[in-house]
């Protein structure tokens, strides 16, 4: 009997591991990341401020003349470094391709910092 009951504890423990997402952490990371930019949002930048952010530690890209900062989320990307092959630069070709799923489109914004000027 006892045995029953830890090989049925167990087996719940071990769905819960399962069934929880292993990037809790970064997606907790996103939504305070999300809140702090809403309340900033509507900054306006120079193509000449966003060419400074071109690192991996440091990475804005441009998409439609709106401007974010993906810093965060470069260690995440699926797609590896190919996200820094625009830092810091215009992105929307490489961002509208066949290989972004549509939850990409509406994270996005979750990283939108301000306009590009005109």
């Amino acid at each position: 009997m006892v045995i029953a009951v830890v090989a049925l504890i167990f087996g719940v423990l071990l769905g819960v591991f399962i069934l929880i997402p292993r990037n809790r952490k970064s997606v907790k990371a996103e939504k305070t990341y999300s809140n702090a930019n809403r309340t900033k949002a509507s900054k306006t930048f120079s193509k000449a401020e966003v060419t400074l952010h071109h690192k991996r530690t440091d990475c804005w890209i441009i998409i439609k003349d709106k401007v974010y900062d993906v810093t965060s989320y470069v260690e995440e990307h699926p797609g590896g470094d190919a996200i820094l092959a625009h830092a810091g630069d215009d992105s929307t070709d490489g961002f509208f391709g066949p290989q972004h799923a549509t939850r990409v489109f509406d994270m996005i914004g979750d990283f939108y910092i301000g306009d590009l000027e005109q």
